[in-house]
């Protein structure tokens, strides 16, 4: 589907926020069926010639960006802005090698998370292929749909590489995989979804050693002064106040999660990157925290972009060459950025854990992976919140044996 296509069919309804283009029913297996488990993200341009066509994709999407335009006029618009920024853009790719990691990254995510679906829920008679559908740039929704016909796929799972969900990410692949499947572009499988997964105990434990590895570049004599500055990605506060996007509370959930895990180690602080435009985005932005921090004498910093589960240029140019020049303008000396997920063990497992929630396998009863639909309040909170949302509680049968066992329910 083309984005002016897309911009054409486009109405902005409440299941951009809920997910509900989809069931998170678990899908019932039969022998037979193969399951292919889409991995959705952003994508990005693998070489500098591809930076304009994909900034234009992505200018094009009124779920991302909501543009008062439409048409012919924000098709204009997009080529514009895409043109415009284009050249800048590709220089920031050239600095970290030419193009985007995360197109590479997701590839090595998506084998391991398929060798460990396999090994550990493949039978005769059911096996899972994992695919790739990036929004903005190749492989696309269709071109993954169309491997997943011509290798016989019967049944699908929808798992976003985003674990807190916002309708500018994990809505906008939703819809778009919908929109293909109303206009007859992708077949028409049984379907379930992964909504989010902000505070699954093994996504909170790869986050944290992921910290443990960036202390480690400290000074020895330092790693005690330490702040963690927790950076998401922003987004228009307007999504969070008129369309109750629950975006800012599962970030602010996954930290206190993994603060919570850590007990505590290390002052911490939460920001928002990489606004766009002239709306009101999320508050503090990043480059306003560290000034902060920087005025009340902090000088050394560790960077966790704690929405990003791969690295790409808004973790390893923004963050890491364009904001860390400005930490040192400001006099925070010692400062690194975490690594991203990629395929850490933990994280891989995690993935596994949620996709084995969305189907139950012949014979058995239920997936022995559930989650309720509200984990324990929030403590941590921000000056913005509506207080929209709280993350689900993801439960494995190991840990319905231990909340047994200590009389828990």
């Amino acid at each position: 589907m083309k984005p002016r296509e897309f911009v054409r069919r486009y109405r902005y309804d409440d299941r951009l926020i809920t997910g509900a283009y989809f069931s998170e029913d678990p899908l019932q297996l039969e022998p037979g069926d193969r399951v292919g488990v889409v991995l959705l993200n952003l994508g990005g341009p693998e070489t500098t010639a591809d930076v304009e066509p994909f900034l234009y994709n992505l200018f094009m999407d009124p779920a991302i960006i909501d543009l008062p335009v439409g048409g012919v006029f924000r098709h204009l618009l997009a080529r514009f802005i895409s043109r415009t920024r284009a050249r800048k853009v590709a220089r920031d790719y050239e600095a970290i090698g030419g193009g985007s990691p995360i197109n590479l990254l997701t590839r090595q995510q998506a084998r391991s998370l398929e060798n460990m679906l396999q090994k550990q829920w493949g039978r005769d008679d059911v096996s899972f292929r994992v695919y790739i559908a990036m929004r903005y740039w190749h492989p696309t929704s269709e071109e993954a749909a169309q491997q997943m016909e011509a290798e016989g796929i019967t049944k699908v799972i929808l798992l976003p590489l985003y674990p807190q969900y916002s309708k500018t990410t994990t809505g906008s692949s939703l819809l778009y995989w919908w929109m293909l499947q109303e206009a007859g572009e992708i077949p028409r499988w049984p379907t379930a979804f992964v909504y989010e997964y902000a505070t699954h105990p093994k996504y909170v434990r790869a986050i944290g050693e992921r910290i443990d590895e960036a202390l480690q570049r400290f000074p020895a004599d330092k790693r005690d002064q330490v702040h963690l500055l927790f950076s998401a990605h922003g987004t228009p506060l307007r999504e969070l106040v008129e369309r109750k996007d629950p975006y800012c509370c599962l970030v602010h959930a996954t930290v206190e999660h993994v603060m919570r895990l850590r007990g505590y180690d290390h002052p911490y602080h939460v920001a928002f990157q990489s606004k766009v435009g002239p709306a009101e985005w999320l508050t503090p932005s990043t480059p306003d925290k560290l000034k902060e921090l920087a005025e009340r004498g902090v000088t050394a910093v560790t960077v966790v972009p704690v929405a990003f589960v791969s690295d790409h240029i808004e973790t390893s140019f923004e963050l890491d060459i364009e904001v860390r020049e400005e930490a040192h303008a400001l006099g925070i000396r010692d400062y690194e950025v975490t690594t991203g997920l990629n395929c850490h063990p933990l994280f891989i497992e995690a993935l596994a854990e949620v996709t084995r929630a969305r189907f139950v396998l012949p014979g058995e009863e239920h997936t022995p992976v559930q989650e309720t639909k509200a984990a324990e309040k929030r403590t941590l909170r921000c000056h913005q919140c509506l207080h929209v949302a709280e993350a689900r509680d993801w439960i494995t049968e190991e840990r319905l044996v231990t909340r047994s066992e200590e009389g828990g329910s």
